[in-house]
């Protein structure tokens, strides 16, 4: 049986992760229930026209702090409309917006932002503490390492970090290997989803990439009322209207202290959770739409 496509939508990837990701694939299939025709695209191929798409939904574009300011004359070249949008995405893809959250009174892990030169000095005023420094603008752990400030090992793990990039230095928290890292998911605002993510035996990241395992769970209510608060801080800031997010963070002596507000191209861990898929697709169509169901007469909300 064909179906007959009302809109289409690309599905920005990378490289490393060109076609859809397994995680999303049930995601597109509900927008396929939907009349939304999905195309995997990878965002700094120079063959793409992104002008036959309707939109660009940033998914698996995982390399692009590695190529920043390429990403970011991308976004400003698009001519077509980002999900989430642009200005969202590029506020986001710095890790500078801690401050700016925590200055709105949402507790994070005490952050101090320092260019490479003067990492040093900062660490001269932290001796024998736990520490970890990853650039202001990064993922998967790049370029990110932890270690005592003082001990020499560690010294010379940072002497070594790219000198062209500003950092983030934040107090190395235990409870990330003891209780794990809270991820909370958010779709048009509203709550989805949760898993707890733990670093393998020995290690502090949580990432896949490095042995790290995500587990459902399932969130009191104080946590999901913590995170929501989060998106509201960056809505006073100006960045409402997110159509996904991720709230990364941590209970530390119980409060829940955010580690990053991922809104750019998390990993929504919709893999064991086809419910979830289908609140996004519904939402995104709605993006695309106006609407929420198909509706092949409908145009496009957006403005170009």
């Amino acid at each position: 049986m064909s179906v007959s496509y009302t809109h289409r939508l690309a599905i920005a990837t990378s490289v490393a992760e060109p076609g859809i990701h397994p995680d999303d694939k049930h995601l597109v299939a509900s927008l396929k229930g939907f009349g939304v025709e999905t195309m995997a695209c990878i965002w700094n191929d120079p063959a793409v026209d992104w002008a036959a798409f309707d939109a660009v939904l940033i998914r698996s574009i995982w390399d692009y702090f590695k190529h920043y300011a390429s990403f970011k004359q991308w976004l400003a070249q698009l001519p077509v409309p980002t999900i989430n949008n642009k200005e969202l995405l590029l506020w986001n893809s710095d890790k500078r917006y801690l401050v700016e959250l925590e200055k709105c009174g949402v507790p994070i892990i005490p952050t101090q932002v320092v260019s490479a030169s003067q990492l040093r000095n900062t660490l001269a005023t932290m001796p024998a503490r736990e520490v970890v420094i990853k650039p202001t603008v990064s993922g998967t752990a790049w370029h990110t390492v932890r270690g005592v400030a003082g001990e020499a090992e560690f010294d010379q793990a940072v002497a070594q970090l790219p000198q062209e990039l500003d950092y983030l230095v934040q107090p190395y928290l235990p409870e990330v290997a003891s209780d794990g890292e809270w991820s909370l998911l958010f779709f048009g605002g509203e709550y989805s989803h949760a898993v707890i993510k733990r670093p393998k035996a020995g290690d502090y990241r949580v990432q896949s990439d490095y042995g790290g395992v995500a587990q459902a769970a399932e969130p009191g209510a104080d946590l999901v009322a913590s995170a929501a608060r989060v998106l509201e801080a960056a809505a006073a800031i100006g960045h409402a209207d997110g159509a996904y997010a991720r709230i990364d963070g941590v209970i530390s002596q119980g409060s829940f202290l955010l580690m990053e507000l991922e809104m750019i191209e998390p990993f929504l861990h919709l893999g064991h959770r086809a419910d979830a898929s289908e609140r996004f697709a519904a939402h995104v169509f709605k993006r695309l739409t106006g609407t929420t169901g198909p509706s092949p007469d409908a145009a496009s909300s957006f403005d170009r």
